[in-house]
C-alpha cells in the first residue's frame, strides 16, 4: 500500500475477532445447512447448490443486520465497543458472503441462458411495474455493487485519500444497500415461501435495527442537551423522578450557598437551601399544604415565589429550573429574593 501503509496491522485481538467471526460463520452454514437436509428429508427436495444459495443469502443478511447493530449498541453500552474496533472485518465477510451468493445464483438461475449470464439476469424479467413479480434480482445486484465499494475501500488508506467526511459518506451507503436486500428479500425469497416466517425474520430485522438507531439517538440527543444546558450555566440535579414527592435534593454548586430542589407532584421548583430564620436546611424538609416547611423550627415558603406565608415576610432566593430527557437542570444563577418562577413540569419539554 503508498504513504506508508500495511495492508493488515495483525494483533492478538484481531486474530481472535476473526477467528470467532469466522467460526460464527462456519456454525451459521452448519446450522442452516443441516436445517435444509431435514426439511429435505421430510418431503421437501431443494437441491444442494440451491441450500448453498439460501444459507450464503441468509449468512450475508444476517451479519449486516449484526453490524448495522453494533454502532447503536456502542452507544447504549461500552460492552459493545470491542465489537465496532474491526466491524471493517466484518463487512469484508459479508461482502465476501453477498458475492458467494450472487455467484450461485447467477450460476444456477441464468448459468445456461442463451445470452451472457448477467445480461440474462438483468433481462430475463422486465416487469419493473409490478409489485408481485418485480425484478428483486436487480436490487441484490444494486446492494452487491454498494457492498463491493465499501469493501474496497475499507482500509484506512481510502479514508486517507478520501478525507474522512467522503470516507464516511461512502460507508453511510450500508444503509441503502440494508433497505434494497430487505426489498430484495421481501419481493424474491417471501414471495415463494408459503408460511410467513421469512418475512417476519426479514421484517424484524429491520424492525430491530430502526428501533435500536432511534433509540440511541434519542439518548445521545438527551445527552448533547444536557452537556449544553451545563454550558449555559444549568446544574444537573439527576432524574426528576427520583425526587421523592413533597421532598428535595440537594444541589451543591460549584460555588455559591446550596440550592434545595423540590417535587411537588410533576412540578419541579428550586430555592435557595439555607432558611432564613437560622439557616436550617430547607432541603431535609418537606411541601406540606403547599408550603415547605424547614425542619428545624417549621418556618414555611411557597416554593413557586420563595416567599413565606402572610403574616410572615421572610423571602428565599429561587431559581430557574428545566427538565430534559428526565432530568432536573437548575441555573446557578439565583433570582432576587421573594421572585416568582414558573414550576417545570414533568412529562413537558423543558
Amino acid at each position: 500500500m503508498a504513504a506508508g501503509f500495511s495492508l493488515v496491522g495483525w494483533n492478538r485481538f484481531k486474530r481472535a475477532y476473526d477467528g470467532v467471526l469466522l467460526a460464527g460463520i462456519a456454525v451459521f452454514f452448519a446450522a442452516h445447512l443441516g436445517a435444509g437436509f431435514l426439511l429435505a428429508s421430510a418431503g421437501q427436495h431443494p437441491s444442494e447448490i440451491q441450500l448453498l444459495i439460501r444459507a450464503s443469502g441468509a449468512a450475508a443478511f444476517s451479519l449486516l443486520t449484526i453490524i448495522l447493530c453494533l454502532g447503536p449498541l456502542a452507544r447504549l453500552t461500552p460492552r459493545a465497543l470491542p465489537l465496532v474496533y474491526n466491524r471493517r472485518h466484518m463487512g469484508v465477510a459479508c461482502f465476501g458472503l453477498a458475492l458467494i451468493h450472487g455467484a450461485l445464483v447467477v450460476l444456477w438461475y441464468h448459468g445456461f441462458s442463451e445470452v451472457n449470464a448477467f445480461v440474462s439476469l438483468l433481462v430475463s424479467n422486465p416487469r419493473y411495474n409490478s409489485l408481485g413479480g418485480f425484478p428483486f434480482e436487480s436490487l441484490g445486484l444494486a446492494a452487491l455493487l454498494i457492498l463491493f465499494v465499501m469493501a474496497a475501500t475499507s482500509h484506512d488508506f481510502w479514508n486517507a485519500v478520501l478525507g474522512p467526511r467522503l470516507w464516511k459518506w461512502v460507508h453511510m451507503s450500508v444503509y441503502a444497500a440494508y433497505g434494497l436486500i430487505i426489498a430484495h428479500v421481501m419481493l424474491g425469497a417471501v414471495q415463494g415461501e408459503k408460511g410467513l416466517a421469512q418475512a417476519a425474520l426479514a421484517g424484524g430485522s429491520a424492525l430491530l435495527v430502526a428501533g435500536l438507531h432511534i433509540f440511541a439517538g434519542r439518548k445521545e440527543s438527551a445527552r448533547d442537551s444536557a452537556l449544553a444546558a451545563e454550558a449555559e450555566g444549568w446544574l444537573d440535579a439527576g432524574l426528576a423522578a427520583a425526587i421523592p414527592d413533597g421532598r428535595a435534593v440537594i444541589l451543591v454548586p460549584p460555588e455559591g450557598e446550596r440550592i434545595a430542589v423540590f417535587r411537588e407532584g410533576a412540578k419541579i421548583y428550586a430555592v435557595a437551601n439555607a432558611c432564613r430564620h437560622q439557616g436550617g436546611p430547607l432541603g431535609e424538609g418537606r411541601i406540606l399544604d403547599g408550603c415547605i416547611v424547614c425542619p428545624w423550627h417549621g418556618y414555611q415558603y411557597r416554593p413557586e415565589d420563595g416567599c413565606s406565608p402572610p403574616p410572615y415576610t421572610e423571602k428565599l432566593p429561587t431559581y430557574r429550573t428545566r427538565i430534559i430527557g428526565g432530568r432536573v437542570f437548575v441555573h446557578r444563577l439565583p433570582q432576587p429574593p421573594g421572585t416568582a418562577l414558573p414550576p417545570s413540569v414533568i412529562g413537558e419539554a423543558g
